[in-house]
């Protein structure tokens, strides 16, 4: 478990790494590094999740947990993060949003209060307080930025590492919390009741790691593409995804004119991934955006949907060849290697040597002397 922390960690930093190269982020960093550091981590696309959840439980813990800048040890922020995972898991798998609504800015500042908390040696009754008082505040999110293309939504896992980070100060400052918030959340912004229990599973078992950079339900066609791609000899002309609902629900945008709108498209993901070999932040830059062949293929995709009940599974099919996808790279069944993870890491600009500290290095080395505050 504490194995697999680390490697969540690693990853989010280096996507963090990635993300602080865009000048949007840059300019936010300085005024807001918390919210900065979220903001960087989920830039591409290419950061932690949870299926069962549906959202990443990873990210805002971790980001509030840097900003309590702290003097404790590796371990200890290990010991906060799995903490504030395994409540934002399991608030995640509760409050499930609406059509129209998007999981970034809601459930995922209720972990991150936790972990807070966690990591400052609160107790049991300061946490449940922390997660209380963030759950008065959860706001109602949107999916629209991603419908119009607006990276307005990589604001949101910034609010709910801050929302944490501020519940959890408060409630270790004394601030009084009622009791029963998170139901009251759940019934009025879901219309829903909620039945949280201990199923004496780790949820950071069951989390993911990305080795494309896209929401998670465009990789199953992704890697559908990729197996095709060597197969394929003569121009393609017909393209046919079958997928579970879910992934068009939230990834059925056509043509994306932005990243954001490409990172939650299933017809790009496969484009991309015939015309490049692969799907990384490259992929998202202007002249991937705007290549003609790409701009091709994405068009011939056409979709359909089945009934869903096998699971999270695509099937693919190129002028005639058919390629089918139950798992994908960082599923439970498939999950990354540390070696393909610390590769993950270089290439987002994270240095050798904080990717050996994090992995390799004791329980008992000072956070600060691995990650410089801010």
């Amino acid at each position: 478990m504490r194995r697999k922390a680390r490697l969540l960690i690693l990853d989010t930093l280096g996507c963090a790494i990635a993300g602080y190269r865009e000048p949007k982020v840059a300019a936010l960093r300085a005024s807001q590094p918390v919210a900065a550091f979220a903001m960087a981590a989920c830039w591409h696309e290419a950061c932690e999740g949870l299926a069962r959840a549906h959202g990443r439980p990873g990210v805002p813990v971790i980001a509030a947990c840097l900003g309590m800048n702290a003097d404790v040890s590796l371990g200890a922020f290990i010991d906060a993060v799995i903490a504030g995972y395994e409540v934002g898991g399991r608030m995640g798998e509760q409050l499930r949003i609406k059509p129209g609504m998007h999981v970034d800015a809601s459930w995922p500042a209720l972990g991150a209060a936790a972990g807070a908390v966690h990591l400052m040696k609160g107790s049991a009754k300061e946490a449940r307080a922390a997660i209380e008082l963030a759950a008065c505040q959860v706001p109602f999110s949107l999916y629209l930025p991603v419908e119009q293309g607006a990276d307005g939504r990589n604001t949101y896992l910034g609010h709910a590492a801050w929302l944490g980070l501020y519940a959890a100060q408060a409630a270790l400052a004394g601030i009084a919390a009622p009791s029963g918030a998170v139901g009251r959340f759940a019934e009025l912004a879901l219309d829903r009741s909620i039945d949280l229990h201990d199923d004496g599973t780790y949820l950071l078992r069951e989390g993911y790691l990305k080795a494309f950079a896209a929401v998670r339900h465009v990789h199953y066609g992704a890697e559908a593409a990729l197996r095709l791609r060597p197969r394929l000899t003569s121009r393609i002309e017909a393209i046919e995804l079958t997928i579970y609902p879910e992934a068009v629900t939230y990834c059925g945008n056509r043509a994306p004119r932005t990243p954001i709108q490409a990172q939650f498209s299933l017809s790009y993901g496969i484009a991309a991934a015939l015309r490049f070999g692969r799907l990384d932040a490259d992929q998202y830059a202007p002249s991937a955006l705007s290549d003609p062949e790409l701009r091709r293929l994405e068009a011939l995709v056409g979709i359909t949907t089945d009934d869903g009940k096998s699971g999270r599974v695509a099937t693919l099919r190129i002028d005639g060849l058919e390629e089918r996808v139950t798992s994908v790279k960082g599923d439970p069944a498939s999950p990354m290697g540390e070696d393909e993870c610390r590769a993950k890491f270089l290439r987002n600009g994270g240095s050798a040597a904080l990717a050996d500290a994090l992995l390799a290095g004791p329980d008992s080395q000072p956070m600060n002397s691995i990650v410089p505050r801010g």
